[in-house]
Order: C-alpha cells, then sequence, then structure tokens
C-alpha cells in the first residue's frame, strides 16, 4: 500500500519562510509526478505546484517567485520550499503523488497524504 507523509507544517510570520517535505513509501516502482496542494477555508483545492519526473515543474501565479518545489527520487520525497509567505498562503498543504506500484498489477495510481497546516499570521 502506498502511502504518503507530509511534513514541516506551522506558523510563519509574513514574510518568513517555511519547508514542507512529502515522503512516499509502500510499493513503488517508479513516481510519475509529486505536487502539493492547498483547501483554504471556504475555498475549492487549489494546485500549488507539481514536479514531474522529468522535472518539469509547475506553479500556480500566485506563489510563482515565493515557493521552490524539488524532489529527491532516492528518498522518494518531494520538497517546497516555501519564502515571502503571505497570509493567504495560509492553508492545509496536502500532498499529492501518481506512481506505478507493484502492488497493484503495475498500475499508476493517486495518493493523497492528510494533509498538514500552515499558518501565516496577518
Amino acid at each position: 500500500q502506498v502511502q504518503l507523509v507530509e511534513s514541516g507544517g506551522g506558523l510563519a510570520q509574513p514574510g518568513g519562510s517555511l519547508r514542507l517535505s512529502c515522503a512516499a513509501s509502500g510499493s513503488i516502482v517508479s513516481i510519475d509526478v509529486m505536487g502539493w496542494y492547498r483547501q483554504a477555508p471556504g475555498k475549492q483545492r487549489e494546485l500549488v505546484a507539481y514536479i514531474t519526473s522529468e522535472d518539469s515543474t509547475n506553479y500556480d501565479d500566485s506563489v510563482k517567485g515565493r515557493f521552490t518545489i524539488s524532489r529527491d527520487n532516492a528518498k522518494k520525497t518531494v520538497l517546497l520550499q516555501m519564502n515571502g509567505l503571505k497570509p493567504d498562503d495560509t492553508s492545509v498543504y496536502v500532498c499529492y503523488a501518481r506512481v506505478r506500484t507493484s502492488g497493484s498489477g503495475w498500475a499508476d495510481i493517486e495518493r493523497w497524504g492528510k494533509g498538514t497546516l500552515v499558518t501565516v499570521s496577518s
């Protein structure tokens, strides 16, 4: 069973920084894409950033220039460095991964983490 475990959330002041980590584990053959979404109160889930197996990255316009996504294939981990945090960044950040697993007929599957709370004070 493939699982995602997030860490790094917490409280930051406006202009501060946080670093989120998401580690994948289980019967993983390869990782196609890993990324981060966020779910703020009263809003729909939105994509923050993702990175593909070819190291192609994509960022939401609201975080471009402030957030940087990277990955460590050996550790099956994706990182999100968040700088210049704003109150609007306050949200539950959820890790996402699409992986190929040997546990399901070598199929590509999607998994979501449980989420980590990021709070940026006004």
